[in-house]
């Protein structure tokens, strides 16, 4: 059941169109995606959702709420960590909680969230004192702490370190589990990939897709490639004499070969045949990032 239903949503600052026309639903339960490079749309789309901004036109419910007219509602079931926040240096951990609690009807038991969020020895550090990591946790904390249907964050992982962004992965994964909607905004491939059940494209205020990150992926191409280093020298005719090769090309000492499903089965066959070791042997699917680019004729970092 759609949990969220944007339809037609327009924004424009000044002469520029922001967002112009996105649509797409959310659905209890899932993590949806908002994938796209920085200055696409994305964060103008959320925060129309979230009722931070108005839209110029088109509608937006969330849980049957108009985020405009039914806004006070709408923050007690809505929680938001933004794309960028700073609290005050000296405010400390289980302050900060206590803080955002008391906006609340039925607010979350801050010992237990600070607890599942790996927080339970910083209650009394000042937020100046905490890590990258543990700032974004803390973020999550007081984004969950209204104990709400639905959570929005926004480009969460950005200026992390790879530990900690796989620790903040792992984090948004129980909070789904918990029974919690989620909105993830973000640039990150692998992010998407791996937390999205849903993805929407947005480029140019746009939405270009909207589907599951291997459904994405299998609208550009089942094409697969194949990359090794040969222990010796072959001519290309070689390969593209197998019905399942489409193209060889060369990057310095190592080759790849595109294709067909059989391509890995065929080209090793063939070059065993002809004694020649593969060596550092690998098969790349399409990536979602390939999908992007094909779909948006741009790459992630433009």
């Amino acid at each position: 059941m759609a949990i969220i239903e944007v339809k037609d949503l327009v924004k424009h600052y000044g002469t520029q169109k922001a967002v112009d026309g996105v649509s797409f639903t959310v659905d209890e339960g899932e993590i949806f995606g908002i994938l796209g490079p920085n200055g696409a749309g994305k964060t103008t789309t959320v925060e129309c959702t979230e009722g931070l901004r108005t839209p110029d036109s088109g509608t937006v419910s969330v849980m049957g709420l108009d985020p405009h007219r039914d806004a006070k509602e709408l923050k007690q079931v809505l929680g938001i960590q933004l794309q960028e926040s700073r609290l005050p240096d000296r405010l400390r951990v289980g302050e900060a909680l206590d803080l955002y609690r008391s906006f609340y009807r039925n607010p979350a038991d801050p010992a237990k969230l600070i607890d599942s969020l790996g927080l339970g020895a910083r209650v009394k550090t000042p937020y100046g004192k905490l890590s990258g990591g543990q700032q974004q946790r803390l973020s999550i904390a007081l984004a969950l702490i209204g104990n709400p249907r639905v959570a929005v964050l926004d480009e969460l992982t950005t200026g992390l370190d790879p530990q900690a962004r796989r620790d903040t992965w792992e984090l948004i994964e129980q909070v789904r589990d918990s029974g919690v909607t989620i909105i993830l905004v973000t640039h990150f491939m692998d992010e998407a990939e791996r937390l999205c059940d849903r993805l929407a494209v947005i480029d140019s205020g746009k939405v270009v897709a909207v589907d599951t990150p291997a459904g994405l992926t299998a609208r550009v191409s089942a094409e697969q490639r194949v990359r090794f280093r040969p222990s010796a020298e072959f001519a290309d005719a070689l390969l593209l004499d197998l019905p399942e090769v489409a193209a060889v090309e060369r990057n310095g000492a190592q080759v790849i070969v595109s294709g067909s499903e059989n391509l890995l089965q065929a080209v090793a066959s063939v070059l065993a045949r002809n004694q020649i070791v593969a060596a550092d042997l690998r098969v790349e699917q399409v990536s979602l990032d390939d999908a992007f680019v094909a779909l948006t004729g741009k790459s992630i970092e433009n």
